[in-house]
């Protein structure tokens, strides 16, 4: 469940990186239009919002959020450290992250 929640938001936090103009030019070499810089908005805080009920269900309330909060802060940091440096290889990271977050739900 943990890892599903990182996943999610992972993909959540690059979807957001990816709707903004400097970003988005930085990994597919030109800007956004209005239309997919609005649909990268609304799925980047679709996967923010996605990434917490696994937190919730696995550690409860009271410890899911703060520990939810911390997961954001870990997949942020990796973004940050992969998204100047890889840009590509930051973008391939974010489907593959999402294929791989049921996984950790279905084994426990």
């Amino acid at each position: 469940m943990i890892l599903s929640s990182l996943c999610v938001a992972y993909a959540g936090l690059l979807a957001l990186a990816l709707a903004m103009d400097r970003h988005h030019e930085q990994v597919f070499a030109r800007r956004p239009s209005a239309r997919t810089s609005r649909l990268l908005v609304w799925a980047g805080w679709l996967g923010l919002a996605l990434s917490l009920p696994p937190a919730v269900m696995a550690w409860g309330w009271g410890i899911g959020i703060p520990a939810w909060l911390g997961l954001l802060t870990v997949a942020a940091a990796a973004l940050v450290l992969l998204l100047p440096h890889a840009p590509r290889a930051a973008l391939r990271l974010g489907p593959a992250a999402l294929l791989c977050a049921p996984f950790p739900a279905l084994l426990g």
